[in-house]
């Protein structure tokens, strides 16, 4: 306990070093904490769940998945047949639609990406929005109504809403970018609960299918993407077994040879969209970690490596009054760990409550994922890498204090 009370006594004695080497901390620890966020988000993202499996079907081979809408309601059953074939519990359809509220002109601030899908199936199907708490849950429940109602409403995420300067009950056209000559009026009915869907938007499908078809009717001839239309499907099922079974019957099925279609988890489909974004996750993953760890090292041992050069003499003399060399070693490691301790802490603190609490994630779109949140493993990871850092940077300044010659610090001064 007295060294613990002498190594916090030791801290306060230059605030200055002592501040910028928790500065610095808090600096690396920032970056750590970001990057592993997100890489523990994706992580969760593709590996498989225990129960309640969600499995993605999508066109076998090619990317973007481009399957024509009629396989929609057998997909949404499973490709089941009889009776003891596997049915899913629940289902939903994607189809993109990509547009801008100019026409002949498109930026980041004027484009709309909006998923097209069942509006019954937001609160049921939709990661997420499928577990809000009750209070949200009712306001959603509100949003899927009058989506349902209404063919040209569309519900957005607040950012997307703020970047195109428009409020709820405003009417927007957006001239697509996908579906060439398909230009869709709608009606904004609502915001989407804060969160993973602050970019994203919603639609209702008929719009998209009844646009098609009115295409048919204005030009005599079908839209080039008419049997292009559907994206995903998306199925949940209750357990593995389950899932292997509707996986093999779908792929079995004769209905869909043209084009083929595949049925995988949800974590495997996940994995194929992030495949492109594997090299940089790498990176984030092992370089950048190794190169933060190694400069929190480098920024601590230097600090504490000036403050044991200043205290020599006062090592010398903590010798002469009983201080044993392994004392003198963990007083110095200990002031070391203590800094990264408090700065990896303060830094995850600060950084969980300013991202979740007053920002609403971190804005940088991978894939399906245009959010990410603080995960509240950082917590450990700050301690660990502030401290484990500090402990390792400190080594070499804590050897050489526990070294110190009596005779020769004193002959020096003398």
């Amino acid at each position: 306990m007295k060294l613990f009370l002498l190594i916090a006594r030791n801290v306060r004695r230059s605030y200055v070093r002592s501040g910028l080497t928790v500065l610095g901390t808090m600096v690396l620890v920032f970056v750590m904490t970001l990057v592993w966020s997100v890489l523990w988000f994706i992580d969760d993202a593709m590996s498989e769940k225990n129960s309640n499996f969600k499995a993605i079907v999508t066109e076998r081979w090619q990317i973007p998945s481009q399957m024509p809408f009629a396989y929609a309601d057998s997909l949404s059953q499973g490709a089941a047949r009889t009776e003891d074939d596997v049915r899913p519990t629940d289902a939903m359809t994607w189809q993109f639609f990509g547009g801008a509220t100019e026409q002949g002109t498109r930026t980041r601030e004027n484009s709309v990406f909006v998923l097209a899908l069942d509006p019954r199936k937001i609160n049921t199907m939709v990661d997420e929005l499928d577990s809000l708490p009750a209070d949200q849950a009712a306001e959603l429940q509100v949003l899927v109504d009058k989506l349902a109602e209404n063919r040209q409403g569309i519900v957005m995420g607040k950012e997307r809403l703020a970047t195109l300067g428009r409020q709820v009950g405003d009417r927007i056209t957006l001239y697509s970018f996908n579906y060439k000559d398909i230009n869709l009026e709608f009606e904004i009915l609502g915001v989407l609960p804060e969160g993973r869907y602050d970019g994203s938007s919603f639609m209702n499908r008929d719009y998209l299918l009844a646009a098609m078809d009115q295409y048919e009717r204005t030009t005599g001839q079908k839209h080039p993407l008419a049997q292009k239309t559907l994206n995903l499907v998306w199925l949940r099922v209750p357990d593995a077994n389950s899932l292997r079974r509707l996986s093999e019957q779908i792929e079995a099925s004769p209905d869909y040879r043209n084009p083929q279609v595949k049925c995988e988890t949800q974590s495997s489909g996940v994995g194929m969209f992030m495949e492109g974004y594997r090299q940089l996750l790498d990176f984030f993953r092992y370089e950048l970690t190794a190169v933060i760890v190694a400069t929190l090292s480098l920024v601590v041992a230097t600090a504490i490596s000036i403050s044991v050069r200043e205290r020599r003499a006062e090592l010398a003399v903590m010798k002469v009054l009983g201080f044993r060399p392994w004392q003198l070693m963990v007083l110095v490691l200990g002031e070391a760990v203590m800094l990264g301790v408090v700065g990896g802490a303060l830094s995850v603190s600060a950084t969980y409550y300013v991202v979740n609490q007053v920002t609403g994630g971190i804005a940088f779109p991978i894939a399906f994922f245009p959010k990410f949140f603080i995960s509240e493993r950082a917590f450990a990871l700050g301690i660990a890498v502030g401290g484990g850092a500090a402990l390792v940077g400190s080594v070499i300044p804590a050897w050489s204090a526990q070294k110190v010659k009596v005779a020769e610090v004193f002959s020096k001064v003398a």
